[in-house]
């Protein structure tokens, strides 16, 4: 797993962020399941995991907020 570009993130719709949002944490709860039981081979992909997810919830919260101020 790569981390996502913040640009890449601000073109996306606020519907399409959310939708992300899901599948990662999806993902992340996944790869603690597999942390659980040691069959995780990746570890490094629950830190990018939890990074994408910051990510997301900033850049959503960045466009509600302007939405808010217009």
């Amino acid at each position: 797993m790569k981390p996502l570009k913040p640009d890449q993130l601000r073109r996306m719709t606020t519907q399409e962020l959310e939708q992300e949002l899901e599948k990662l944490r999806n993902e992340l709860y996944r790869l603690r399941v597999q942390q659980a039981v040691r069959q995780i081979k990746d570890t490094a992909a629950l830190r990018i995991t939890r990074r994408n997810i910051a990510r997301l919830q900033t850049i959503l919260n960045e466009k509600r907020r302007q939405a808010e101020q217009k």
